[in-house]
């Protein structure tokens, strides 16, 4: 660090003396202007090709000098995890960087090369930082020895907004202080195909959930986007979380109805918290790339939202308008489409400052066009203070990173997003009454409980199921049978021994789930580009459920996964079944807590869970119609509905009201509902409010929520919750896609769940 602030101060020195006229240092340089005029200031001194190097990104030095030795050209073609430059080297980007021809990095995953590529960026002419871009979804787990949270379904299912928040407050202090300052999270997008194997990354199927997650997270990392903070990515910008066969990337084709009251609401409002960036998605939209696609960038973000901050790529998506989609006949053509719809930012390569700067001097692109982009770019630049702390100190980074504070939140969130499905009585267990227990699974004792997007991390910061339940309860003789890590190639013989092992306990637990770890790409069941044509358990897992309880020994379920998982066999036969998503470096011990009753469960579905992949798509806020003919031979209602989730405490609900039963189209109406903690244990509940337009000029889901509270009941004590009905809660477009209360009765209904059965109802009428 001290070798790098030298140099920084000699090369600032150096450039001040250089360009100082009558004694003053440039604008661009002095902290104290606005920094608007430091924008203006450092745009008319910069080159073209500084301008466009500014506008591209490319992935870190040790990333390329890994990926090259390994692979070759062709293995990059479907590859969106690891990346090289055929024909040119690390030592090519490196010279680009001291050039001032590279605007950001991304998969830089330590401090010394963040802190190295700085330092050349610094040499260059104008000394204009790079900003480090850095996938840290949960935490910055993709980087080692950081903070590992549950990924975002997790999050979402603790209905926590306060804790999203400060997860994303300590995660960005963590990328600061690795010398990271740009997360490509929330991932705003409204899952609708467990198949995708990305729902872990998002937070569910719910708009407005989504929305009130997005917005916490958004506000958590940019606080007042400054030297402290890190720049939000609302992402991606729009439709990848319903294509039409469940894979990602693949085309979508949606009404201009469904993109605008489903998938637009998250990133409106994410927009409106102020993320200044936002990240087209892979796929075409209704025909046209969404990375060239002009009415989701100009009309909709900028002209209709009045975004201010600056667009990105994602993955080579803008070469993909050429080799993919095939709507720009070569790449140059694809640079000119995608710029002219409204990019900013180039997520990555070599080509991009060549054609651009051709593109510009034959007239195609205007100059001004791309000024537009740098003025964005540069503006966050200087308002995160990169100009004046380009690096972070070596010496103190992990004084934060790992810290007493952001482990207890870590476990925190872990315990607050692990959801009980089923209970028949077993849980919480007893130590005196279960002396052996087996322990079996693909997930029972695996470092794959941390999730997607996540490095490999120390041992000792990681707590697996297996670690936890001898951790919590080291009384008990847990007996472990190891079914290897990949549920692809599980072996008969241990299903076997597993099977004959539980003969001999009086308990029988089994971690099952799906294959998250980057390490193992192509390995990998759930993730990033890891769909599935079903969401069944993969290999012999089912069979190993069914084996070990079939012993006669009570057998409980642990669920570690991304996606839901259509587990019926399970749900059906066994007496306890838990959902722990992926929870993160504490999740072991969390799930061990909630087993043995040192926590109680409070988590909700943030997702519905089908009971086959034949039932997609299966959401709580379908239209009337959906079931109105329902499945022949299977059912046609899920395994486990959005919202839902047991405690050991029970809740009961009462007194629906509303403070009047008449408004008029612009007021609001109070809803109070009386809950009860008749257990026996103290106990948080999730209070779930709902609303259907009875009538309507148009069809409408059968319930959406509106709102939701997370609150804490001692046993025996009761509390009056109480929303407000605001008119945009009520609102919706009508025929011509244009904004409406409607004047008509209007259903609204609380409880603990989606479910008909868990919800009181009443009405209110909306008057002229």
């Amino acid at each position: 660090m001290k070798y790098y602030s030298i140099v920084h101060t000699l090369i600032i020195a150096s450039m001040i003396s250089a360009s100082c006229s009558g004694g003053g240092a440039p604008v661009y340089l002095d902290a104290s202007a606005p920094v608007e005029k430091r924008v203006e200031d450092l745009l008319a001194r910069m080159t073209l090709e500084e301008k466009v190097g500014q506008m591209n990104q490319f992935v870190g030095l040790e990333h390329i000098r890994k990926n090259e030795a390994a692979m070759s050209a062709e293995d990059l073609r479907n590859n969106t995890a690891n990346a090289f430059y055929p024909g040119f080297t690390a030592d090519s980007v490196a010279e680009w960087t001291r050039q001032g021809l590279v605007g950001s990095f991304l998969h830089v995953l330590t401090i010394e090369e963040a802190n190295y590529l700085q330092s050349l960026a610094m040499e260059s002419r104008l000394g204009i930082p790079v900003i480090f871009g850095i996938d840290a979804i949960h935490g910055n787990a993709n980087a080692p020895d950081n903070t590992v949270y549950p990924t975002n379904i997790g999050l979402a299912s603790s209905f926590d907004t306060d804790l999203a928040f400060r997860i994303a407050r300590e995660t960005a202090a963590e990328m600061r202080a690795m010398n990271m300052h740009w997360t490509f999270n929330p991932n705003v997008e409204v899952a609708r195909d467990p198949r995708w194997g990305r729902v872990g990354e998002t937070f569910g199927e719910d708009p407005y959930l989504v929305s009130k997650m997005g917005v916490a997270t958004v506000e958590g990392y940019q606080g007042d986007l400054s030297s402290d903070d890190v720049l939000a990515c609302v992402k991606h910008f729009v439709g990848g979380s319903q294509p039409i066969n469940g894979t990602n990337g693949s085309p979508t084709d949606l009404s201009e109805r469904t993109i605008r009251e489903v998938f637009f609401p998250p990133f409106r409002e994410g927009v409106r918290a102020g993320a200044m960036s936002l990240m087209t998605a892979h796929n075409e939209l209704n025909g046209i790339p969404c990375h060239s696609n002009e009415w989701l960038m100009e009309d909709v973000l900028r002209g209709e939202w009045d975004f201010k901050g600056f667009v990105v790529s994602d993955w080579m998506d803008i070469e993909h308008i050429h080799d993919l989609h095939a709507t720009a006949e070569n790449l140059k053509e694809a640079f000119y489409q995608s710029i002219m719809a409204g990019m900013d930012m180039h997520m990555h390569g070599v080509y991009w400052n060549e054609y651009v700067c051709e593109l510009v001097r034959e007239g195609r692109i205007p100059e001004s066009r791309i000024d537009e982009s740098v003025r964005r770019i540069l503006d966050i630049k200087f308002r995160l203070g990169l100009f004046e702390q380009p690096y972070a100190d070596e010496s103190t980074t992990m004084n934060v990173r790992l810290c007493e504070a952001h482990r207890k939140t870590a476990l925190e969130a872990a315990r607050k997003s692990v959801v009980l499905l089923k209970n028949e009585g077993l849980l919480p267990l007893s130590p005196e009454k279960y002396h052996r227990v087996l322990v079996t699974g693909i997930n029972a004792d695996d470092h794959n409980i941390l999730g997607d997007w996540s490095a490999d991390q120390r041992p000792e910061n990681v707590i697996t199921v297996l670690e936890g339940l001898r951790m919590i309860s080291p009384e008990t003789d847990f007996v472990f049978v190891d079914q290897g890590w990949d549920p692809r190639n599980m072996s008969e013989n241990r299903v076997q021994r597993a099977a004959s092992v539980a003969n001999t306990c009086d308990l029988n637990i089994v971690v099952a789930g799906e294959y998250m770890y980057r390490g193992r790409w192509s390995e990998r069941t759930s993730g990033e580009d890891t769909d599935r044509s079903d969401i069944a358990l993969v290999g012999l897992q089912d069979e190993l459920i069914k084996k070990v309880a079939a012993s006669g020994k009570p057998t409980i379920l642990v669920l570690i996964s991304g996606r839901p998982l259509g587990t019926e066999w399970a749900a059906e036969h066994l007496p306890a079944l838990l959902n722990a998503w992926e929870p993160g470096m504490y999740g072991g011990q969390a799930i061990a807590e909630i087993l043995y009753g040192k926590v109680n469960p409070s988590a909700k579905l943030a997702v519905t869970i089908p009971r086959s992949a034949g039932q997609v798509q299966m959401i709580y806020n379908h239209k009337p119609s959906q079931y109105f003919h329902p499945y022949a031979v299977t059912p046609s209602t899920p395994l486990y509905p959005f919202g839902y989730g047991l405690s050991y405490s029970r809740y009961e609900y009462s007194d629906l009201v509303t403070d009047r039963n008449e408004i008029h189209a612009g007021d609001s109406v109070e809803v109070s509902v009386k809950v009860k903690n008749t257990g026996k244990i103290a106990g948080d509940e999730i209070v779930q409010l709902y609303i259907r337009d009875r009538y309507s000029q148009v069809t409408r889901p059968v319930k959406e929520l509106k709102d939701f509270a997370r609150i804490s009941l001692e046993p025996g004590e009761s509390r009056t919750v109480r929303f407000t009905v605001t008119p945009d809660k009520l609102e919706f477009l009508d025929k011509n896609l244009n904004p409406i209360v409607e004047p008509g009765e209007f259903i609204l209904m609380a409880g603990p769940s989606s479910a008909d059965r868990d919800l009181l109802k009443t009405t209110v009428t909306v008057i002229r």
